[in-house]
């Protein structure tokens, strides 16, 4: 058996999508607005102080991450709430840390 039938290489979608993925999550303050979202839900006002950067800025990064569908938002009256919707990132963010 050689290597590509032990593990078949994914299409070339599925290769973009990982890559897309792996970019979004390569910035310090995305990383740890995902680290904030571990244990739920984190409303928007309160994940620039976990990013140590502007609302504007922090903004910004919560745009990249949810078009790379890690995350997602939600609208409560007035406040977004964002939360993970691709918790397995963590394992994977774990595992850079071995």
């Amino acid at each position: 058996m050689d290597a590509t039938q032990a593990h078949p290489i994914p299409c070339r979608k599925s290769i973009e999508r990982q890559a897309e993925t792996l970019k979004a999550l390569a910035h310090p303050a995305r990383l740890a607005i995902v680290h904030a979202l571990a244990s739920g839900p984190v409303c928007a006002c309160d994940l620039a102080e976990h990013a140590e950067s502007s609302p504007p800025t922090t903004s910004r990064h919560l745009t990249v991450l949810r078009h790379a569908g890690i995350i997602s938002q939600e609208r409560r009256g007035q406040q977004i709430f964002y939360e993970l919707k691709r918790p397995c990132v963590l394992t994977f963010i774990e595992c850079c840390n071995d």
